[in-house]
């Protein structure tokens, strides 16, 4: 039996990773600090046999290295999103995305791990200048969140160079789906206008909506980190996309609303559209999940987002004030 551990692994893509691997008969052990309201994830990966969570911060290198224990794959996904707490609070991404990142290669080889799989962000394009974007365009990221990312994806990738430790980085597009986050900073738009369309407000629509991004669902995300330990390709980084890029409007017309546009913000691309060339080549994974599909799983799961926060134009300015601040021209 393969024994798998997921890091952040009762987080969003995480919980449906550490359930994908159990239905495939692997030995999973979640390691997580249980931010951000987790509990919920935690229960419905428990549910499942085969199953073990351990309690530990990835910036404690102590307490984390135990789980680590005859571990053959490692599913690095523990880390902070979300732009604007990270231009306000840098020191904190870099010590969980960076310095974090480090502690779980360190333990992954130290324990002799067959794999390691790294959850990268696509932000680390910043604003692209080739469409679909293909992994060889320019690493230009526009703030600390998708530094620190890029930056562990460069530890993963130098572990796999020096030491030997089989890596793959994964550059994940706009992915969306059950169980992403209901609380905390203003963030991903699904959070933001289900809870909207839950209380009857109307969607708060960056621009003018035209603006595309590559919405990936979250179950064909899992699939890929599996192909990627399933794999013998090392010290790759591939982008995971769903093959197309959607625009806001158009999620708009699916959700069905009303809407209000607010103004545009710096450093945020007008398209996200990955090149998936490279992944389906070397590990075989194609996304399956239509974005209409992905879009109905969503609302039959709206209740999720009840006590999320419901955003409005004036606490949206609130809340990005950060953002125009170091940002803007």
């Amino acid at each position: 039996m393969t024994k798998a551990l997921v890091t952040g692994g009762a987080g969003f893509i995480g919980s449906h990773l550490a359930e994908l691997l159990i239905s495939e008969g692997c030995e999973v052990i979640v390691v997580d600090n249980l931010t951000s309201g987790r509990m919920s994830n935690l229960s419905s990966i428990a549910e499942h046999a085969g199953f073990t969570f351990i309690d530990a911060d990835i910036r404690d290198i102590a307490s984390l290295k135990p789980a680590f224990k005859d571990v053959d794959w490692v599913f690095h996904l523990a880390g902070l999103a979300d732009i604007v707490p990270s231009i306000e609070m840098p020191g904190q991404y870099f010590s969980t995305n960076v310095t974090g990142t480090f502690n779980v290669l360190e333990c992954a080889r130290n324990a002799g791990a067959e794999r390691i799989v790294y959850a990268a962000s696509s932000s680390s394009y910043g604003i692209p200048e080739v469409y679909p974007t293909p992994e060889t365009s320019p690493i230009q990221p526009q703030y600390p969140y998708a530094l620190t990312k890029y930056m562990g994806e460069e530890l993963t990738l130098h572990w796999a160079q020096v030491y030997g430790l089989d890596a793959i980085s994964l550059r994940l597009f706009n992915v969306y789906g059950t169980r992403s986050r209901t609380s905390g900073a203003y963030g991903a738009v699904f959070g933001v206008f289900l809870a909207q369309k839950l209380s009857g407000r109307p969607f708060t629509v960056v621009g003018d909506g035209q603006q595309t991004r590559d919405f990936t669902y979250v179950t064909d995300v899992a699939q890929a980190f599996l192909a990627a330990a399933q794999s013998h390709v090392s010290g790759e980084a591939m982008n995971v996309g769903s093959g197309g890029t959607f625009s806001i409007n158009r999620l708009v017309e699916l959700l069905g609303g009303e809407v209000e546009f607010i103004p545009k913000r710096p450093g945020e691309p007008d398209c996200t559209f990955a090149d998936i060339n490279k992944i389906n080549t070397l590990l075989g994974w194609r996304a399956r999940i239509s974005f209409e599909e992905g879009v109905g799983h969503m609302l039959e799961h709206i209740t999720d987002w009840r006590d999320a926060p419901v955003w409005d134009p004036k606490s949206i300015d609130q809340a990005t004030e950060a953002w125009f601040q170091y940002l803007g021209d």
